[in-house]
C-alpha cells in the first residue's frame, strides 16, 4: 500500500507573498470573505449565489461563484457521491475559496456539502473569520416541487444513488451565521437578506 507523504516529507517549503491580504484588499476596495452557501437540491443555492453576485458587481466588488455543478465539471471531475468523494470534494472547493479569498474577492459557494464535518472542515481550511456560513432553507416536499433538474423524481426511482434528501442525509446547520427560508421567500428577497448581513462584512 503506498504511503501518502506530507509537504515535509517531500520537501515543500511554502513561500510567503510580498503582497499581503491586506494590501489586495486595499487595492480591490473590499474584504476577501467566502460565502458558503449550503442545502439541498432544488432549494435555491444557485440562484440566489447568481443574483447575490450580480448585485455585488453592481457596487463594482470583485465576487466570483465556485458552483458545486460547475466544479464537478473540471476540478473535481471523477468524484462519486460516496462520503469519501463528497468529502473530497467539499475539501478541493474549500482549497480554491481560500485563495481566492486570500486573493481579496469575495467567493460564494453554492453546493449541497451535505454534512457538518464536512462544512467544519470547509471553515478550518478558509478560515473561521473568512468564512460565512448561509444556510438555504427549504425541506424536501418544496424542493421535490421545484425539483428543476427532475434528480429527485430519479433518485426515487433508484436511477441516483446516494443522493441527498431521498437516499442519503442532510445535516442542517446546528448555528449558520444566517438562514434564508426559501420556501417562504422570493429569490429577491432571500438575496437582499443575504446582501444586507454580507456588505458590512466586506465594506473597508
Amino acid at each position: 500500500m503506498d504511503i501518502v507523504k506530507g509537504p515535509e516529507d517531500l520537501h515543500i517549503t511554502r513561500h510567503a507573498d510580498t503582497v499581503s491580504y491586506e494590501e489586495r484588499c486595499r487595492i480591490l476596495g473590499q474584504r476577501g470573505i467566502v460565502v458558503w452557501l449550503t442545502g439541498l437540491s432544488g432549494s435555491g443555492k444557485s440562484t440566489l449565489a447568481n443574483l447575490v453576485s450580480a448585485d455585488l458587481a453592481s457596487r463594482k466588488k470583485c465576487a466570483y461563484i465556485l458552483d458545486g455543478d460547475n466544479m464537478r465539471h473540471g476540478l473535481c471531475a471523477g468524484l462519486g457521491f460516496s462520503d469519501e468523494d463528497r468529502s473530497e470534494n467539499i475539501r478541493r472547493i474549500a482549497e480554491v475559496a481560500a485563495l481566492f479569498c486570500d486573493a481579496g474577492i469575495i467567493v460564494i459557494v453554492s453546493v449541497i456539502s451535505p454534512r457538518k464535518a464536512m462544512r467544519d472542515d470547509a471553515r478550518r481550511i478558509i478560515g473561521d473569520a473568512h468564512f460565512l456560513e448561509i444556510y438555504v432553507k427549504a425541506d424536501v416536499a418544496m424542493c421535490v416541487k421545484r425539483d428543476p433538474k427532475g434528480l429527485y423524481g430519479k433518485a426515487g426511482d433508484g436511477e441516483i444513488p446516494d443522493f441527498t434528501g431521498v437516499s442519503s442525509p442532510y445535516e442542517e446547520p446546528e448555528d449558520p451565521g444566517l438562514a434564508v427560508d426559501t420556501a417562504h421567500t422570493t429569490p429577491e428577497e432571500a438575496a437582499k437578506i443575504i446582501l444586507d448581513f454580507l456588505i458590512p462584512k466586506v465594506t473597508l
